[in-house]
Parts: C-alpha cells; sequence; structure tokens
C-alpha cells in the first residue's frame, strides 16, 4: 500500500521563521493543479475522489499575503503540521513488532459463523500487553457481537483491504453498554455524538467511560480525565503570541524532549478568551458570553503538544502556538490522560447490521470509529457501512484518518470532530449516497466540527451528501480544501453552545454541485475567515445570520470562477513552509 506522499517538507526541514520554501512550496502547488488538469486519481480505487473538472489555475492573492506571515495572519490558520506526527507519512506496511494472526493464532471464522469479537480482543489485549504490535485480519467476513476495544499503543489493527476483510456487527453500542443519556437532559442519545464499534481509547479511560454510563452518570470526554482538575501543573510560560513555536518557562525541570503536555488556558470573567478565539474584533466583544451554558462549559481550553526542545527555560514545541498566551488566561504546561499513540486501524469494512437511520438524537449507536484520548494514531483505507454515526474524534488530536468512506443507508454524522478535538487531518474521504431514502425525523449533518475544535483540516473529499457542519460550539481556525459537496445537510447545534464560528475558518478550492451557499461560502458568517474558489453558490434551505455584528473582516477570493484557486490544495501547500 502507498503511503502518503505530501507536496511539501512537512516542517521537517530547518529555516528562518515565516520563510517558505519556494522551490518545493511552488513545485508541489504545480504538482497538484497538474493531476486536476488531468484528472489523475489522488487515492485507491476503492477511495477514489471524483474526477475534478479540468479548470485553468489563477494564483490566489491571499496565498502570497499568507506566505509573507503564515504563523500569524488574521484570516487563515497555519495547518501544515496538521495530522499524524505534525504531517509525517504513515507507518509503512510490514512488520510491526510482534504480529498475532487472529485466526492461526485465536481461532476467529472468517465465514461469519461464530462471534469473532473476542477472538480479535484477545489478539488485541496480547499485542498491546506485550509492548505493541500487529493485529492481522485475514481477507474474509467476521461477525462481531461485541466493541472491538484498542486500548493500548502502538498497536495496529490490519485487515487486508476495505474491499477484503469485513467486521459484520449485530448489536449497537446500547445493547452492548448500555443507554447514554445527555447530560443537557430530555431523551437525547449522546450516542448520536460518541463511541465506536471499533474504539480506540485508552485502557482506563475506556473503563471509567463505559462504567460511568452503565451507572447512568455523565461521563466527562476531554483530556483531563472525568474531573476537570484532575491534572498537575508542570511549567507555567511567559506571555507569547499565537504563532510563536518557542516558549519561556519560569521552571523547565519536569519538561524533556517527546514528552506530550497540555497546553491550558481558563477564561477571565470578561470572557476575553472567547473574544480572542473569536478574532478579538468589535463584534466579538459585544457579543454576549455569559448566557452560552454549554460554550462556557469547554474552557479551560486544553491543547496537547510534544515538547521538541527544552534549551535552559526555553521550551520548543511540536506545533506553533494556536493562540496568544496572556497572564489573564493563567496559562500552563500541565499533565493529561495519559492518550493512546501510535495506534491505528488499517485495511478493512465495519458494516453494521442494516436498519433505518434512527430519529433525530436518539442514535441506538451503530457507529463506526471512535478515537478517543488519541494522539499520532490513525485510520487508513477504512470503510463503515450502514452506521448511525461513521469516524469519530472525540478529545482526540494529531490523528490522520486517510481513504476513509461511509456509504449505506445513511448517518446521522458521518464525520465528526468534538470536545476539543485540534490539529487532526482527514483527507482523501467520502461520503457516498444513500442507499435507501431519508426515514422521517431524521438529520444528516455530514463533515461535523465543535466544541472549541480548533486547526483541523478536511482535504481532497468527495461528498454526495451533507454539508459543511460548524456545529456550534465555536470551533475556530479550521481548514477544508478541494473538497467536492452535494450540500444537501443542515448544521447543528443549540443557541447555549454559542456561535458557528470562530476566528481563521478557511474555505478553499470548493466545489459545489447543487449550487446551496450555505455553509460553504462564509464570508456572510464567520469572523477573520477566508473563501477562497468556490463555484457560484444562492442561499436556500437552512439560512443563517452572522453570530456576531459589524464588519466581521472576512475574504472573499476567486468566487464564481471557472478558474481553479492556486494552489489548489491549502493543505498541501502549507507543508512547505519551514519552522524554526
Amino acid at each position: 500500500m502507498a503511503t502518503h506522499q505530501g507536496t511539501g517538507s512537512g516542517g521537517r526541514g530547518r529555516g528562518d521563521r515565516g520563510v517558505v520554501a519556494r522551490r518545493t512550496l511552488l513545485g508541489g502547488a504545480v504538482a497538484v493543479v497538474a493531476s486536476v488538469a488531468t484528472g489523475a486519481a489522488t487515492v485507491g480505487t476503492a477511495h477514489a475522489s471524483a474526477v475534478r473538472p479540468v479548470r485553468p489555475a489563477q494564483d490566489a492573492a491571499l496565498w502570497r499575503e499568507f506566505a509573507a506571515s503564515p504563523f500569524t495572519h488574521p484570516q487563515i490558520p497555519f495547518v501544515g503540521r496538521a495530522g499524524y506526527r505534525a504531517g509525517s507519512d504513515l507507518p509503512r506496511r510490514g512488520g510491526r513488532g510482534l504480529v498475532i494472526d487472529v485466526v492461526r493464532d485465536h481461532g476467529a471464522r472468517p465465514d461469519g459463523s461464530a462471534d469473532a469479537a473476542p477472538a480479535i480482543n484477545r489478539a488485541i489485549a496480547a499485542a498491546g500487553e506485550r509492548g505493541g504490535g500487529t493485529v492481522t485480519i485475514p481477507a474474509g467476513t467476521y461477525r462481531i457481537d461485541d466493541v472491538i476495544r484498542v486500548g493500548h499503543s502502538d498497536v495496529v489493527v490490519r485487515g487486508a483491504g476495505s474491499g477484503a476483510t469485513t467486521l459484520y456487527a449485530t448489536r449497537s453500542l446500547t445493547e452492548l453498554i448500555g443507554v447514554y443519556g445527555s447530560r443537557y437532559g430530555g431523551d437525547k442519545s449522546s450516542w448520536s455524538w460518541a463511541g465506536g464499534l471499533i474504539w480506540l481509547c485508552p485502557k482506563d479511560r475506556w473503563a471509567s467511560l463505559t462504567d460511568a454510563i452503565r451507572a447512568r452518570e455523565w461521563p466527562f470526554e476531554g483530556w483531563t480525565g472525568n474531573r476537570r482538575d484532575a491534572w498537575r501543573t508542570l511549567a507555567v510560560p511567559a506571555p507569547a503570541r499565537r504563532g510563536d513555536r518557542t516558549v519561556t518557562v519560569a521552571d523547565a525541570r519536569n519538561l524533556r524532549p517527546g514528552r506530550l503536555v497540555l497546553l491550558r488556558l481558563a477564561d477571565d470573567p470578561g470572557h476575553t478568551l472567547l473574544q480572542h478565539m473569536a478574532g478579538d474584533g468589535a463584534g466579538a466583544r459585544a457579543y454576549t458570553w455569559a448566557d452560552k451554558t454549554k460554550l462556557t462549559s469547554y474552557v479551560p481550553y486544553e491543547w496537547p503538544v510534544r515538547v521538541t526542545g527544552v534549551r535552559g527555560r526555553r521550551i520548543t514545541l511540536e506545533r506553533p502556538l494556536p493562540l496568544d498566551l496572556r497572564p489573564e488566561w493563567d496559562p500552563r504546561l500541565t499533565t493529561l490522560v495519559t492518550p493512546l499513540t501510535g495506534s491505528g486501524v488499517e485495511g478493512l469494512t465495519l458494516e453494521a447490521v442494516e436498519k433505518p437511520q434512527a430519529p433525530h438524537l436518539l442514535d441506538q449507536g451503530y457507529n463506526g470509529l471512535a478515537f478517543q484520548c488519541a494522539y499520532d494514531c490513525w485510520a487508513d483505507d477504512v470503510t463503515v457501512r450502514h452506521v448511525d454515526n461513521g469516524f469519530g474524534l472525540i478529545g482526540a488530536s494529531a490523528c490522520t484518518l486517510r481513504r476513509t468512506k461511509v456509504e449505506g443507508r445513511g448517518a446521522h454524522h458521518p464525520y465528526y470532530c468534538r470536545e476539543g478535538s485540534h490539529d487532526n487531518l482527514v483527507e482523501d474521504f467520502t461520503i457516498a449516497a444513500r442507499t435507501t431514502p431519508a426515514p422521517a425525523g431524521t438529520q444528516l449533518h455530514g463533515i461535523n466540527v465543535e466544541g472549541l475544535s480548533s486547526y483541523n483540516v478536511w482535504s481532497r473529499g468527495r461528498m454526495e451528501m451533507g454539508t459543511f457542519d460548524s456545529h456550534r460550539g465555536m470551533p475556530f481556525a479550521n481548514v477544508r480544501t478541494d473538497i467536492t459537496v452535494n450540500n444537501n445537510g443542515v448544521h447543528g447545534g443549540d443557541a447555549s453552545a454559542g456561535p458557528l464560528f470562530g476566528a481563521r475558518f478557511t474555505h478553499w478550492n470548493i466545489r459545489v454541485t447543487n449550487e446551496r451557499a450555505g455553509l460553504m461560502k462564509i464570508d456572510g458568517l464567520a469572523p477573520y475567515s477566508a473563501t477562497v474558489g468556490i463555484n457560484e453558490v444562492r442561499e436556500f434551505g437552512q439560512i443563517d445570520v452572522p453570530d456576531f455584528t459589524g464588519d466581521l473582516h472576512t475574504r472573499l477570493e476567486a468566487y464564481g470562477s471557472s478558474e481553479t484557486v492556486r494552489p489548489a490544495n491549502l493543505y498541501e501547500a502549507q507543508r512547505g513552509v519551514r519552522l524554526r
């Protein structure tokens, strides 16, 4: 299987801060444009994107402006290090420590005649308890009557390909774990936005979550555990600016290269942190924050990041700072829940027993893959079919979902990104059209982001249904680029979750096949954001008004043009930006 090949250095080179590796960057942009012009496929046959229309390229003025100040641009976020290992290639197929075959070593039957979940879970546990390894699932169909749990780091579950290995799930999460009610009351099911029939989550974390669910308690789902004070301060950084990669701390004795830490920023009584996430404009200052109880429950803002260098009191981070560090927000580098790292799922299809899609927010939990408290994990060449919800990122960061597909009878959230998930990459993805009509009372969202999630990327996608679902909770600094979409979904989120958008949302080279503007052309909705390279669209269906008053300071470029904006893919071009 070919590994991902980026168009730039992935930030691995050295150079002056803010300098673009021009030869690599422009060469990569030209290569991407050439593939568009020839209609070349960028992914495997099972997940091939739609052939793109032949459109000559035009240079984007906003790109030239961004290249001059890539880490502090007011409208476009720097996402060039999103994904596994800061945008590195996924691990190559082949030996990865211990290799366990679930058929040969644990007796799983590839004909669907018996429950294979115990055998698969025994193999995963055995690999994890021995420090990691690869669990292979040969070609065939395997019935699973339980959740497949990846609870140890450095464990890879590998099928023979999404067209060869199928896990057939017969039961829902409600049946297997219990009713997961909403902390906001009513009869809502939290399986509408949590959990997976393949669930990647640290072993202890998974146990505490499921124990709380069975006890009909609400388990907190963020980075610091079931209690928001379950952390320890490691260092206190001095004031710094968004885009800085080196910070000064009062005492660096608890920090070392390679350590994963949590940057925590608390809001102040005037909600200036939330205003900062919205761009620090007049509209954000005039906005009423205090009554947005769901939104304010999402702070402190928690951003996990690796320390890559310690020199005296100066600390270098794997990625540039996502926000300013100001004393009024009590910035701290702290401990966090021990995350799952280095684990992945590859080369298989998860198919749920086909049942009609449930009414909105009453999902039973026929869910696909969930990444929870995961960092530097991945899915590659994975299809989910007939699911309530497809691929979930819940308190997950620096993960890559590559060549993934949601198909079958239709999903509530084909992709969802929530509870403070950051720096993830979803590329070469497909949401296929429904195979059956949507039942009354159901909702389709699409690619969801919410809950102060930031610096996530959706790249090279084909969406035959759905929308760009900014699900309130003020996500900010996210990028959607090089995507073809039949925009027929709706966004979600209630009023207490606050704004649809924070600052620095960017939609770059988006092809809307049904000409619907909603949540695609965002210059009238998102503050300090950019819409670049979108065909002519019009308002119909769900119509939204901006959350913030006054000048939004948004940018619109190459609207309605028949030409592709260059670079064709904003994320791939940003991978050529060097960091010091």
